[in-house]
């Protein structure tokens, strides 16, 4: 079966003054559809910039990310933006909602520049609020919303175009550990119910032990992988 993403020999470096700072170096992963993975490693280790790299926001120095087994450097800017709008979820650490908006605006938003009409992407945005969990705050603005609320909010919007993959850069990084434990169980009901695959970036071990499986990184690389479950 191929996998759902793959990268091999994955290198980025970035220009300095009188050096080349190697952030990614000959990185090797392969993920199957429907894992629930966490990747794990200290501050400037890669983590977030091998994230961007998965979810074609940022293109290597040299190696290959595939997708679906497709190549994502024989793909233009036009197609990778449809690839990364239809195919892939991104959550972050600090929510990136919208503050002047309400919850449900925010979740249409990706909806109303996709195209989708307005009753049918305030039909989705209110189910989606409502698996989460907002049922009764869909109208507050995120100044209104706990921390927790504004990430289900964020995970909300993820999911409006039915991605098959989610990214998620360290998302319980802004919360308590009992509300990032309830953000965690609810992307792995997710994962669960609806077959999506989820990587979560994060430095914590206790939120990467509520994955199936593990992959450290250390200066770039990958420094070891195991089995959780």
């Amino acid at each position: 079966m191929t996998p759902v993403i793959e990268t091999v020999d994955l290198v980025k470096e970035y220009p300095q003054a009188d050096a080349v700072l190697r952030v990614l170096n000959r990185v090797n992963l392969s993920v199957e559809s429907g894992e629930f993975m966490a990747i794990m490693g200290p501050s400037g280790s890669g983590k977030s910039t091998l994230l961007n790299m998965i979810g074609a926001l940022d293109k290597p120095t040299s190696g290959k990310v595939y997708i679906n087994g497709v190549d994502l450097s024989t793909l233009n800017d036009n197609q990778l933006a449809d690839l990364r709008n239809e195919y892939i979820g991104f959550i972050f650490q600090f929510f990136n909602l919208i503050p002047r908006m309400g919850a449900l605006t925010n979740v249409e938003l990706p909806m109303a520049i996709k195209g989708v009409p307005r009753g049918e992407r305030r039909e989705r945005a209110v189910k989606l609020l409502e698996m989460v969990g907002l049922e009764g705050r869909m109208d507050h603005k995120p100044t209104q919303l706990s921390g927790g609320e504004q990430q289900r909010v964020a995970v909300a919007r993820a999911l409006v175009n039915d991605p098959s993959v989610l990214l998620c850069d360290e998302v319980t990084g802004n919360l308590d550990s009992k509300t990032g434990y309830e953000i965690m169980n609810l992307l792995r009901s997710l994962n669960e119910e609806q077959g999506k695959t989820f990587i979560v970036v994060t430095h914590d071990p206790a939120v990467a032990q509520l994955t199936d499986r593990l992959v450290q990184l250390r200066d770039g690389a990958v420094a070891g992988e195991k089995r959780l479950r």
